[in-house]
């Protein structure tokens, strides 16, 4: 009988544990969307995807559109060391995608906020995150 590649046990951790990561990550967006919302800003778009990347969630205060990436890991410390650089480009270039469709282009008013969801589900936002 051939080795069966497919069902190893280390393929099915591997698989188990991908399957967590995702529902955790969904989790964590979904909390970190009713903070918003409960200080008021509107959630108009999840899981936005341009030609460049995705934006997790994309709200709007008023005129500002924020755009928010969450995080989630065992520690905040953590969830932020997992934000490369090549994925701060990919956040510019998929904002500068998502505004030129806004009536004002790139003159919109803008703000990219980074939200760290721990083990515990504590929520910390940076705002303007990747400023400066």
């Amino acid at each position: 009988m051939p080795f069966d590649f497919v069902s190893t046990p280390a393929r099915h951790t591997r698989k188990a544990r991908g399957l967590t990561n995702y529902l955790a990550g969904h989790a964590a967006e979904a909390s970190v969307a009713r903070l918003y919302e409960d200080r008021g800003v509107t959630i108009c778009a999840r899981n936005w995807r341009g030609t460049t990347g995705e934006i997790d969630l994309i709200g709007r205060d008023g005129e500002v559109v924020i755009f928010i990436e969450v995080k989630q890991s065992r520690t905040h410390d953590l969830a932020a060391s997992h934000v490369s650089d090549a994925q701060i480009r990919r956040i510019f270039a998929t904002v500068d995608e998502f505004v030129a469709t806004e009536p004002r282009g790139l003159l919109t008013d803008v703000r990219i906020d980074l939200a760290l969801v721990d083990g515990q589900g504590r929520i910390d936002i940076l705002e303007n995150a990747f400023a400066g």
